[in-house]
Formats: C-alpha cells, sequence, structure tokens
C-alpha cells in the first residue's frame, strides 16, 4: 500500500466547478487545496438551454495545470444531461440543459407505451421531467440524434477529452432511466420499446476502474505526466458526496445540498414497491455496490434564483434578516416543477405562497425565510419518507455540500427532522472524489465505512440539536400530504 498520493478531483455542480488537489494517506491524513474555481450555468442559444462544455474543458486544463504534478484525475458532475458523438466521435452541438422546456409532456408520451409503473420497476428511477430517458426521446426525429453514433454523459465526456476513452460510470448511468435496477446493464429492451438506439448506450464501469491515460495533447498542455491516469470515481456528484459523509455508522440520513437537495439514506438494494414509486424516490447507484435511496428536492436554487432576481444582495446580512423575521410563518413545496425554470423566482414563490391561502411575504427576509422553511420540511418530510418506505431507521442527519454552510437552513432542519444534524464537509463531494481515487491507488484500503472512518478522523463539522417540531406539524398540514 502506498504511503500517501497527491490527485487532482474536478468536481462540477450546476452553478459553478472547483478543481482541488488533495494529498491523502494514512499517515498524512487528507489535505486539499483549491486551486481553481470558475463559474457554470446555462446558456441561452436562440431558444434553447445548452451548458458550455467547451468553457468546461478548457477551465478543467487550467486547473490541472495549476495541480501540477499528481498521480491520478477524477472528474464527478451533475446527472442526466449529455452529449452526443458522430462516427468520427466529434461532439454533435452542445448538450442541452436539463432545465430546458423541449421534455414538457414527453414523460406522459413515453408512459403511454411503458406505464410509469413498469418503469420504476425496471429502473428504479424517480419521475423527474428532465430525466435523460425523456431528453432522447424529446430529440427523436432530429438529425442531431440521427446522426449520433454514442452517447456520453457529461462527467465520460469531459474524461473522454482528457483519455480519447469512451465509457459510462455506473453511478451516473443509474440516473439516465434507461439502466436496470439491479445496475446488471442498459435494459436495451426498454429503450427500443421508446425509440431509442440501444447502440447509443457506452460500455458500463465502475468507481475505481482506470478510464486511460491523459493524451499527450493534454499532458503538454496540462504539464502532467503523460502517463497520469484518469480513473472513474463516483462521477454523479452526488455519489461523490454520500462517499464523502463522515458518518461513523449506518443509522444516517444524509442532505447532499447544493443547487439542489438529494436526501435520502444508503441502502444495499433497490426498494421497488409501488408505495416507493408514488412517494417519488430514486434507485441510484453508488460506490461498492450499495443504493443511493432518495428524492431530489429543488434545493437552494430556489434562494440563488431570488438573489439573482435582486441584484445579487449580500447573503449574509439577508440570513441574518431572515433569522429575526418575526412574520407568520409560510411555505411552498419546494419539489413543485413551477420553480423548475429560472427567472422571476421571488414572484412564483408568492404566487405559490398566495395559492396556498397564506399571506405573501412583503419583504425580502420574509422571502428568504420562506424558502429555507419551505427547504427545512422538504427535508423533513423526505427523511421520514424513506426511513418509512426502507425500513432503515435513522438517528442523525448528515448535512454536506454548500448547504451546511447556511446555518439557519441546518438549524431549522433539525427541528423540522427531530433529529440531529452535523454539517459538514462543505466539500464533501471533492471529497468523496478523492477517497475513492486514493483508494484506488492504494493509499487508502477498506470498505466504505472505513473510508468514512478515516474522514471522520480529518474534517470538522457542527452538530445542531433538534428544538422542537411543533410549528413543522402545522406546517406540513399547509401543503395537504
Amino acid at each position: 500500500m502506498s504511503q500517501e498520493v497527491t490527485v487532482a478531483a474536478v468536481d462540477l455542480g450546476a452553478s459553478s466547478g472547483r478543481v482541488v488537489r488533495a494529498r491523502v494517506g494514512r499517515t498524512a491524513g487528507l489535505e486539499l487545496t483549491e486551486v481553481h474555481r470558475f463559474d457554470n450555468g446555462p446558456v441561452r442559444v436562440r431558444d434553447t438551454l445548452h451548458w458550455d462544455v467547451i468553457g468546461l474543458h478548457r477551465e478543467i486544463l487550467r486547473g490541472l495545470r495549476e495541480a501540477a504534478t499528481v498521480d491520478a484525475v477524477g472528474i464527478d458532475t451533475w446527472a442526466i444531461d449529455h452529449g452526443l458523438l458522430d462516427a468520427d466521435g466529434a461532439l454533435l452541438g452542445t448538450p442541452v440543459h436539463h432545465r430546458d422546456d423541449r421534455t414538457i409532456g414527453v414523460a406522459e408520451r413515453v408512459h403511454r407505451t411503458v406505464p410509469a409503473a413498469e418503469l420504476y420497476a425496471r429502473t428504479g428511477v424517480q419521475e423527474l421531467p428532465f430525466t435523460t430517458i425523456y431528453q432522447l426521446v424529446a430529440a427523436g426525429g432530429t438529425a442531431q440524434l440521427t446522426a449520433a453514433q454514442e452517447l456520453l454523459l457529461v462527467p465520460d465526456l469531459l474524461c473522454y477529452w482528457l483519455t480519447g476513452e469512451r465509457g459510462a460510470e455506473l453511478t451516473n448511468a443509474s440516473t439516465t432511466g434507461l439502466l436496470a435496477a439491479d445496475g446488471s446493464g442498459w435494459d436495451t429492451d426498454l429503450a427500443l420499446r421508446v425509440g431509442i438506439d440501444p447502440s447509443l448506450l457506452p460500455a458500463l464501469r465502475a468507481p475505481g476502474d482506470v478510464v486511460g491515460p491523459v493524451t499527450p495533447s493534454v499532458a503538454a498542455e496540462t504539464g502532467l505526466d503523460p502517463a497520469t491516469p484518469v480513473l472513474a470515481v463516483g462521477s454523479h456528484d452526488t455519489a461523490s458526496a454520500v462517499v464523502g459523509v463522515p458518518a461513523t455508522g449506518e443509522r444516517f440520513a444524509y442532505v447532499s445540498c447544493g443547487t439542489w437537495s438529494l436526501v435520502g439514506v444508503e441502502l444495499d438494494a433497490p426498494v421497488l414497491t409501488e408505495a416507493s414509486r408514488a412517494a417519488n424516490f430514486s434507485n441510484e447507484r453508488g460506490v461498492d455496490g450499495t443504493i443511493r435511496y432518495l428524492r431530489n428536492v429543488m434545493g437552494l436554487w430556489l434562494l440563488q434564483e431570488c438573489l439573482r432576481a435582486w441584484g445579487s444582495p449580500a447573503l449574509e446580512a439577508l440570513l441574518a434578516e431572515a433569522e429575526a423575521y418575526a412574520g407568520p410563518s409560510v411555505v411552498v413545496d419546494a419539489a413543485d416543477d413551477v420553480f423548475l425554470a429560472p427567472d422571476d423566482m421571488p414572484a412564483r414563490i408568492a404566487e405559490a405562497v398566495s395559492a396556498l391561502g397564506q399571506p405573501v411575504p412583503d419583504t425580502r427576509a420574509g422571502i428568504v425565510r420562506c424558502v429555507l422553511d419551505s427547504l427545512a420540511l422538504a427535508h423533513r418530510r423526505a427523511v421520514r419518507e424513506a426511513v418509512r418506505l426502507s425500513g432503515r431507521e435513522v438517528d442523525t442527519v448528515h448535512v454536506v455540500g454548500g448547504g451546511a454552510r447556511n446555518r439557519l437552513l441546518c438549524r431549522l432542519t433539525a427541528d423540522a427532522c427531530g433529529l440531529p444534524v452535523v454539517a459538514g464537509p462543505v466539500e464533501a463531494t471533492a471529497i468523496g472524489n478523492v477517497l475513492v481515487q486514493a483508494r484506488a491507488l492504494g493509499a487508502l484500503g477498506g470498505d466504505l465505512p472505513d473510508l468514512r472512518a478515516f474522514l471522520a478522523e480529518q474534517v470538522t463539522t457542527v452538530t445542531f440539536e433538534p428544538r422542537g417540531a411543533g410549528r413543522w406539524d402545522d406546517l406540513e398540514a399547509v401543503l395537504g400530504r
């Protein structure tokens, strides 16, 4: 076993990206240095939202140049979105953003061919209107899809540009609505039934697999040794974030909180019951064959869009005002698709508050408090339903990701759930990426509990004890379910 290694973790979220250089080993511990950070977001071209993947590739190269000599590189990003390659391996157009409206009504079309209950039984994936299967059906008949020879999810596309090697990492592939629920392979029969050519779907690989060494041109541009391997990690950022939960036992729920909140528990096998489908829970593959049994909640996107609409005022001051807010408690359903698209979020929140028969806050602080109360309530509902549907009891909720910085949200989540909330680490996704690389290189051994035990010794967390859940029962009643 190696004494220690130094790796680069490329961690791309839906609003920003970063390259982290990490030194890790049993004796050395865990030392992270962010060497490059950059913005990420949708670009509207005519009437379609796209991702600027060429720009992301450029920023990754810059970050790897700043990282200097490393033993390996790993990439994680958000899920579902993808690029299409032609017969020469060139990208056809730019990936469409999942918040684009091209998938409106597509799920209903698909369900006329494959009923929703059957789709869930086959794939175990939560019903989201923009899942990859629906995006591909929406693109049916277009010149781009007709010319396409292979589909690469975003992290796999970026790995391909670094190495020249193509494939689909399992944790991200499981979000597409095209992977068998048991993780055994692509459901080619399902693909054919909805009009998707199964030959588009690349060979699968698992976290820890070697994708390949960097290409000579990438080595020349970044200064990396040409033999530097790119390793598959939990390439769905939530899969990496769950690895980065510093839990010391099995009885925990997690909230990976950023632009989205992913709320759930870790299981050994999927839950494919009709009750699970009706509750809109997803069974996504995790590292080491685990199942991330979770629900997607809109997350801090609601707050981010409010801030953008208000001209980006100072967040800390607004949070302080929201904490002191003495107006009536009001909530909205944070999972409502009405909040999915960008622009004019405060107005949409106000409209949703009014539609539920509540007084509309007349200050920014009131809107912010509504957002955070709504997110805490969504976290409570998801945790409680995950426990009920899976049978996995929990005694702690771990909040990781950017939301761990938001002390008010963490405190409200503890109160709403009636459970201690352990906040941190903020960079759980990058850490999970790093830990999988370090284990693959031999600097760390063991299974997930071993990795988490190591992590728990390395990071500082903050615990929020619950202060009573009385008003949360009333707020739950507002939503009527």
